[in-house]
Parts: structure tokens; sequence; C-alpha cells
């Protein structure tokens, strides 16, 4: 079959999509929900290459086919063996060439109807590299405010209420900036790309869809140019909350990082290009006493507060205010829900 858009990539009924190439081309990116059933492992992939430039093609064809036989029986044996007789997979490959083709033939032979995807996986990219370029379908409303005013978290809470919601640290698996570093780290650029274009195809487009503010890169990773845009021009709702509010929130939403001394201490060190000596060090004797809520106010008053500040007036033209007394847990949703009002209600202007 052949692909022709991102909705339609995410309306496949298919009961399995099986990606056959190998683990590190599976690793690197892969249409959302596919499994891997490798007919070539990376060493072997490496192995019938090298034969077929250094040798001739014929004999790497000849042993690539011994070897996706072999593999092919292993996983009828194995992940495939309690599939029925009306079971149906879609299978590719990198371009939809030999590697898909001779594992459906053998599906095919089973029994099963089995379809392959035209072009393979490079076709799939191309539109997740098309939509990343295009509008965003949908109103777009930013939820910004100064760091430690539980942006995040509201997210999460409007999300529950119903509203259309892309949480992009979520998908990034960041909080974006240096103490933004999660447990199992980022994924590849075109993974978070597949999966981000994914969600952006299923959004209502008669609803606006809330985004928290971001950078063009969070962590590592890049936004697309049609997402970055939207976020660049949209309206904003700002969470304000005192000081002493955002400092207890944020030492509650990173106990990651203050539970590994270490770590908090090396994310200070890196602080030094932008803060005198004696600052780092006295921010250090804090983190090393405990005294963590102090050392996030400090942190957002003398460093994050005024880059912030910086760069929001730009934004105060198309911007509410959206005024947070407490970010305590329970709090958050009925700023949630007051987020969600006021982005209805900006979206319809």
């Amino acid at each position: 079959m052949k692909l022709t858009s991102i909705a339609e990539v995410a309306a496949l009924d298919f009961d399995t999509i099986i990606d056959v190439r190998s683990p590190s081309e599976f690793a690197e990116d892969h249409i959302p929900g596919a499994i891997n059933l490798p007919v070539l492992d990376d060493e072997e992939r490496a192995r019938v290459g090298t034969i077929y430039k250094q040798v001739a093609p014929f004999d790497a064809r000849k042993i690539g086919a011994a070897l996706v036989a072999q593999n092919a029986a292993k996983h009828l044996q194995g992940p495939l063996a309690d599939k029925e007789g009306g079971w149906r997979p879609l299978v590719y490959c990198w371009r939809g060439g030999q590697r898909s083709g001779s594992f459906a033939t053998i599906l095919k032979q089973v029994g099963w109807r089995v379809e392959l995807v035209e072009g393979g996986y490079k076709a799939f990219r191309s539109l997740v590299v098309e939509a990343g370029l295009a509008e965003m379908p949908c109103p777009v409303v930013v939820l910004d405010g100064n760091t430690g005013t539980a942006k995040t978290d509201i997210l999460k809470a409007a999300r529950a209420q119903g509203a259309q919601v892309i949480d992009l640290e979520g998908l990034a698996n960041h909080r974006g900036s240096l103490f933004g570093a999660m447990e199992g780290g980022q994924s590849s650029q075109k993974d978070f790309e597949s999966r981000l274009i994914m969600e952006i195809a299923a959004l209502d487009p008669a609803r606006p869809v809330l985004l928290e503010a971001e950078s063009s890169k969070i962590g590592d990773l890049q936004l697309p140019a049609g997402i970055w845009a939207a976020i660049k021009d949209a309206p904003r709702l700002r969470v304000r909350a005192p000081l002493s509010e955002r400092a207890q929130y944020l030492a509650r939403a990173y106990a990651d990082i203050t539970a590994d001394a270490d770590r908090l201490l090396a994310v200070l060190d890196q602080l030094r290009p932008f803060q005198p000596a004696e600052r780092i060090a006295a921010w250090q004797a804090q983190a090393t006493a405990g005294e963590y809520a102090a050392l996030a106010g400090e942190l957002m008053r003398d460093h994050y507060d005024p880059r912030y500040e910086k760069h929001r007036a730009r934004h105060v033209e198309h911007e509410r205010v959206i005024e947070a007394e407490s970010l305590a847990p329970e709090a958050i949703e009925s700023l949630a829900a007051q987020v969600v009002k006021e982005a209805q209600e900006m979206a319809e202007r």
C-alpha cells in the first residue's frame, strides 16, 4: 500500500505493523506502534553489505537470503507462533525492497493477508518531514510563565479535563533547561518528530490546542519548523505566581535531581559562564545542605527570571495573565480549568 498522508498512517487498520529493519535502524525511528522483527540484525546487515561491495552482489544476495530465511523461521516459531489465520500484518523495511518483500512472501505462503508499505520507512519519513514544515491544523494557544509556574502539571490537568494538549517536554523526555534531563534520556531527532507529528495529525481542527512555551530546542531535540512558527506567533496565557510558591513547586518537581547530590552539583557547575564564582559556590553550599527550596528561589531570581523577562516583551500584546496564589497540588485543577476556559476564548477571537 502507498502512504499518502500522516492522517492515513494514523488510521492504519492492521493487526500488527512489522518493521523488519535491523534493531539499530528501528531504534533510531520507526512508524509509531510498529514492532521490530528484523530479518537481518545489525551485524548480519553489515556483513552482507561488505560482501556486496567487496565480493559480488550475487554472493551477498545468496548469503542474505539464507540469513533472512533463518531469521524468518525464528519469528514464525517465536513472536508469530500464536497468530491465527485471519491475522493481517503490514510489513516494511527501508525502501520496501528485498528485506520486507522476502519476509512478506514467507508470511503469504503461510496464508496470512500481508501487505507491504510502498517505499518503506523512507516514504513514511518523507511524510513526517513534510508535515513538520506545515502550519498547525488548529488554533494554538501557548501556556507561558516564568520557571517554576507548574506549566507542565497544569497542562496535564487540562488534558484530563478534556482539552487538546500536546506535551512537548513529555515527548522530548526533557524539561527544557540545564536541570531538565530525565531518566531514560532523549530519543533520536527522527523518533521525536515522528511521535510529535502523529499527535498533531490526531488533533481536532475545530478546537484549540495548548502547548507549553518552549525555545526552538528542548534539550538536544529541535522542534520542527511549522510547530516552532506556531509557538512564536500564538497568543499566550501567562501564569504568574509568587516566588516562594514557585520555589516550593520546583523543589517537589525536581526531586529526582535533588536526590542525586553529585548530579545537582555538576549541573550548578555548568552555570559558571553566566554567574559569578561566589554565587555558584553559595548555590552549591545550599545544595549540599539540602536547602532545595531556597536554592530554587535564588536560581529563579538571579538566573532564570532575568533571562525570561528579556524574551517575553515580544509577546506582551497577545498575552493574558492568570494569577496563581498557590501552586500546591490541590490548586492545579482549578488553574487548569481557568486555562482551558481562557484558551477557548482566545482561540475564538
